[in-house]
């Protein structure tokens, strides 16, 4: 379990677990709104198979307090940064700060690793509640683009994420 103590607005503890054999089906029938389909896959399903099949994604479950809310996965590229991809929180979860505290809690787990140097992530142009979320916690745009998705950095120093 992947933990900083982060609450979500109604007060419950937000983690971030691994795809076990007790949540796996409650991480896959996670769904996101109908409108941001065409930004994330429509079930977290297919995370799940991206990280079970090709070996460079690690899938975790986003939990609030013992509720399932949500999947995360991350990887490591070859030139050494940590991604972090496949973010789906479940509709009805929207809007109350878990996913605002997953990714503060990935990010804050992976900067601490000795070979982080840089997080990176991407999204859809687009996806603008996306964008806000991750310049809020301090991604800013590197300039490249990975299949018609902007990519956005964050520099980690000494275990710490530096923004901006």
């Amino acid at each position: 379990m992947i933990t900083l103590g982060l609450s979500d607005r109604a007060g419950r503890q937000v983690v971030l677990r691994d795809v076990d054999d007790e949540n796996w089906r409650a991480v896959a029938d996670v769904a996101p709104l109908d409108e941001q389909r065409r930004y994330v896959a429509a079930l977290a399903a297919r995370y799940l198979l991206l990280s079970q099949r090709e070996g460079v994604w690690h899938s975790l479950a986003v939990c609030a307090d013992d509720t399932v809310a949500g999947h995360v996965m991350w990887g490591r590229d070859e030139d050494g940064s940590y991604w972090l991809g496949g973010m789906v929180i479940d509709g009805p979860e929207q809007g109350k700060g878990v996913g605002r505290a997953a990714v503060l809690t990935l990010v804050e787990w992976l900067a601490r690793r000795s070979d982080c140097a840089e997080l990176r992530v991407s999204y859809h142009p687009d996806n603008t509640p996306a964008a806000r979320l991750y310049t809020a916690v301090g991604f800013r745009p590197t300039g490249e683009v990975s299949d018609d998705e902007v990519v956005a950095g964050l520099r980690v120093v000494d275990g710490r994420p530096l923004a901006g």
